[in-house]
């Protein structure tokens, strides 16, 4: 079996899409195929680009052209977006965020009312977070403004170690000022949007109502998001071939 061939199995037996993460933790594991390469993750992204068979949806998302008219409407790109469309996109990348802090040993959090949004096909945020409920980590209203964070990320002590909110379309502000109500606590703030919204960020972190955070406010591109999340599945599928459990 050649290379793109595995990488077309998997994606069949994963509904026709597959993330890169996916495929670095399948491509190896399907029988007969072999990856005698020293870049065998290279090859994948290559591969993946070869639009005979293959079609981008988002940055670290591929599918198959023979499954294009099989997968929910709302994961298919197009030039117009639809409302479903926008909501996939978010939910999506919280999803990459969510799965990032779980290999980071995190306890993750989303909202109550995104539990039962799509993060791919077969998937749903509350499927990923390891918390059903939030941590009762403060006073009761700024737990319950928290509890309206896009991703939350708990540490070890049950305190928000990391928050993110996805910021597609909206002008930040509001984000900004969930993330005010946690100034006092040692927490990273990440905004997670289109690079070309970095302006955007930095424009409002003039302001003088967010002065008081903006040293704490990180910026993180969907590509980057993307890269982060599928490197760490890369070093955990190269930790679990040469079996060194202290990675």
């Amino acid at each position: 079996m050649k290379q793109y061939e595995a990488i077309i199995k998997v994606m069949e037996e994963n509904g026709g899409y597959a993330t890169l993460a996916h495929l670095y933790q399948n491509a190896f594991k399907v029988p007969g195929c072999e990856w005698k390469t020293k870049t065998p993750f290279a090859s994948m992204r290559r591969i993946v680009q070869d639009d005979r068979f293959f079609f981008k949806i988002k940055p670290g998302l591929w599918a198959l052209k023979a499954y294009r008219d099989k997968l929910p409407t709302e994961m298919i790109p197009t030039k117009k977006k639809t409302s479903a469309q926008i909501e996939f996109t978010h939910s999506y990348y919280q999803g990459l965020i969510v799965q990032v802090g779980n290999l980071q040993q995190y306890d993750t959090f989303v909202p109550l009312q995104d539990k039962n949004k799509r993060f791919l096909a077969n998937e749903f945020l509350g499927d990923l977070t390891s918390l059903k409920e939030i941590y009762p980590f403060c006073y009761p209203r700024i737990v319950r403004r928290a509890k309206t964070i896009d991703v939350i990320w708990f540490n070890e002590r049950k305190m928000p170690a990391s928050i993110f909110e996805v910021e597609h379309s909206t002008d930040m502000k509001n984000s900004l000022i969930k993330f005010v109500e946690l100034q006092d606590f040692r927490t990273d703030m990440v905004i997670v949007a289109q690079a070309k919204r970095k302006r955007l960020l930095k424009d409002n972190l003039s302001l003088s109502a967010f002065q008081l955070i903006k040293k704490h406010v990180k910026f993180l591109s969907y590509e980057q998001l993307s890269d982060y999340h599928s490197n760490l599945f890369k070093l955990r599928t190269i930790r679990n071939d040469v079996q060194i459990s202290r990675w």
